[in-house]
């Protein structure tokens, strides 16, 4: 499995107790199917090569997920783990059933471009804040935050591999975002 065939689905925020528990936020819309227990998933921890994990035991608290992997015995390995980011197949992932959802895969590496063709720069990544969702743009160099709605973004054509902006005024001025 190559890099761009996984996706984020949680992240290690700490290790809790001293029996190798993590605590993990969960980015996926889907926890009940990514974190079902024997599932093996990839980490990818900061500074240290990726590695693979097979999930031994899972439940909630308090709006994360607390989480043992065969691989990690005891807090001290759980401690190297910290900050790491989750990931899994994206050959796993079931269809969104919906066609104006897509999984941020999907928009990340789309190009993103005025009505009348012009470019602005490339989706780098999808954020999703208590605001909303936003698009990061790369544009030359430069970061641009879009607001991923239908007004802003009416077009998402993932085949085609790009994005139509119709911003309002100023939106894409430098220094109005990022």
């Amino acid at each position: 499995m190559t890099e761009q065939d996984l996706v984020v689905i949680g992240r290690v925020a700490k290790a809790h107790g001293i029996r190798g528990e993590l605590a993990v936020e969960p980015r996926t819309d889907n926890p009940e199917q990514r974190f079902a227990l024997g599932r093996v998933m990839t980490a990818r921890p900061r500074g240290a090569p990726a590695r693979t994990l097979t999930l031994s035991a899972v439940r909630e608290h308090t709006g994360r997920l607390l989480v043992r992997f065969e691989e990690v015995p005891d807090r001290t390995a759980a401690e190297e783990l910290r900050g790491a980011l989750l990931l899994a197949g994206t050959g796993e992932l079931a269809p969104t059933g919906d066609p104006d959802e897509f999984y941020d895969h999907e928009l990340e590496g789309l190009a993103a471009e005025l009505a009348d063709g012009t470019r602005v720069g490339t989706v780098r990544e999808v954020t999703h804040g208590p605001g909303g969702d936003l698009l990061v743009l790369d544009a030359d160099g430069r970061e641009l935050l879009v607001p991923f709605v239908r007004q802003i973004v009416p077009t998402v054509d993932v085949a085609g591999g790009r994005v139509v902006l119709d911003p309002p005024e100023g939106l894409l001025d430098p220094g109005a975002a990022g």
